[in-house]
């Protein structure tokens, strides 16, 4: 069992472990934070959303036993391209949806058929694989490097952008990802500087000029009143009835030990406690202890990741790993960070814990991609290991002789 079990887990064992403790811990807080919803949306049923977490927690787990054992890492090399293009058009349908009316909500999420996902989501993880791409093939010379910046940083204006008239944090979050990648990937310093001094310069633009632009969008007030929110203080907050209030509220309430298991209070009052505000939930019934342990499960991934790149053999899957392991991290630490009142409040889930759909299955495409190359990178270890054979003499020629 244990030998079939490594055949088909394959990869780093320590991520497997990581996201094996992050499902034990979703199962048990989303159907205990789930219980106003359920009598909201689902007749009273409390174990629908738990049925349903398991289900896409399931088919998460599938899609990256298959991208582990049959998809070779290039194939993402192969399809950056595509799938950013693809990305870009459901971007464009989404925005032109929500400015046209036919879209009710905020215009993130986008219905095919039977089945609504944010496009969003694949955009971030095309744009990481277009990313890793570019910086992989373009690191000789200094032309290189400049033509590499100039081409990302392109692609990257176009996907934040359209991702920023519906989701500012999903849009910064990228952003900052895709950054990142670069200064990595030793893009001059000076070019990295005067972009993030761009954007800025554009979000202080928005919110200075906000008030002053008769009819400006939704969007940009949101922007600007979660700045003002951040930095004076929520009106709301007097009368604690805000999400921060409750999160912070959760937090105190468990204390060091925590409540216990299903014994949560606050997430009866929240909107969102099964989703951006979970971690707060998971300290309230666990403490402070467990959410510790959760923060530490990160860093654990983190450091795995890091190991990965350096153990990979090329350019392209070290790229790939350190993107998206940069997005998980960053996204579960501003999670982390709003639950606790230390960020401003967006809309982020933590990553593989929070109460999700198709979000969570492109979430598995991410971690398979990583296990994927750590997969790769084993195999490669494996056949600098064997010993260098030697051919025998010919026979025929021997006899000859």
């Amino acid at each position: 069992m244990e030998f079939a079990g490594r055949k088909i887990f394959r990869g780093d064992r320590v991520i497997w472990i990581v996201l094996l403790l992050l499902s034990l811990l979703s199962l048990l807080i989303v159907y205990s934070s789930t219980g106003a919803l359920a009598y909201r949306q689902a007749s009273g049923n409390t174990l629908y959303y738990l049925i349903r977490q398991m289900f896409f927690l399931a088919a998460g787990f599938g899609l990256m036993l298959l991208m582990v054992n049959v998809i070779p890492v290039k194939i993402y090399s192969m399809l950056a391209n595509l799938l950013l293009y693809i990305s870009i058009a459901l971007l464009l349908v989404a925005v032109g949806l929500k400015l046209t009316g036919m879209s009710r909500g905020s215009g993130r999420t986008l219905g095919l058929g039977i089945i609504t996902f944010q496009p969003a989501e694949l955009a971030k993880i095309s744009l990481i694989i277009f990313t890793a791409k570019v910086l992989g093939r373009k690191q000789k010379t200094k032309g290189d490097l400049f033509k590499a910046f100039k081409r990302i940083i392109l692609f990257t204006a176009i996907v934040c952008g359209l991702i920023f008239i519906s989701d500012f944090s999903t849009s910064a979050l990228l952003f900052a990802t895709i950054m990142t990648m670069m200064f990595i990937g030793r893009i001059p310093l000076k070019y990295l500087l005067l972009v993030v001094a761009f954007g800025i310069g554009m979000v202080v633009a928005i919110y200075l000029v906000a008030d002053f632009v008769p009819g400006s969008p939704a969007r940009v007030q949101t922007i600007k009143g979660r700045i003002d929110r951040f930095i004076h203080g929520d009106p709301n907050s007097e009368k604690g009835i805000t999400q921060a209030d409750y999160a912070k509220l959760a937090i105190y309430e468990g204390g060091i030990l925590g409540k216990g298991p299903g014994h949560s209070d606050v997430s009866n009052y929240m909107a969102a406690a099964y989703n951006d505000f979970i971690f707060a939930i998971i300290v309230e019934e666990y403490g402070l202890i467990i959410g510790a342990g959760v923060i530490f499960l990160y860093l654990i991934f983190l450091f795995r990741g890091v190991l990965i790149v350096r153990r990979a053999t090329r350019t392209f899957p070290a790229f790939l790993v350190t993107g998206l392991t940069l997005l998980l991290v960053f996204q579960a630490m501003i999670n982390i960070g709003v639950s606790s009142g230390t960020l401003p409040v967006t809309g982020q889930p933590l990553p593989w814990v929070s109460l999700g759909g198709t979000s969570m299955l492109f979430t598995s495409i991410a971690f398979g991609c990583i296990l994927s190359v750590s997969h790769q990178n084993q195999v490669n270890r494996e056949i600098q290991k064997q010993p260098v054979q030697v051919n025998a003499p010919d026979e025929d020629y021997e006899m000859e002789k």
